[in-house]
């Protein structure tokens, strides 16, 4: 997969996560291997609500679950960074 196809699906994935869907952009970024597709993943979990998948999901994106108390704000935080 090139980077911008990537790209491209992480930007649906935070999209449909911006959007409350987050079945949707969780079976995005499980199927991706990135730093960056890590990190949403990991903002998802948090959003679910399921602290400890969400850790451990922080600490492979190489990012900190205490930053962002806004899971929103994060995911566009990303979104303007991809």
């Amino acid at each position: 997969m090139s980077g911008s196809q990537e790209k491209e699906l992480l930007n649906q994935a935070i999209d449909f996560a911006i959007n409350d869907s987050w079945d949707a952009s969780h079976k995005i970024v499980q199927d991706l291997h990135s730093a960056k597709a890590y990190w949403i993943h990991a903002v998802l979990h948090k959003i679910e609500g399921d602290e400890f998948n969400s850790r451990y999901w922080y600490e492979r994106a190489q990012q900190s679950f205490e930053v962002y108390s806004d899971p929103k704000q994060e995911l566009i935080f990303i979104k303007n960074n991809l």
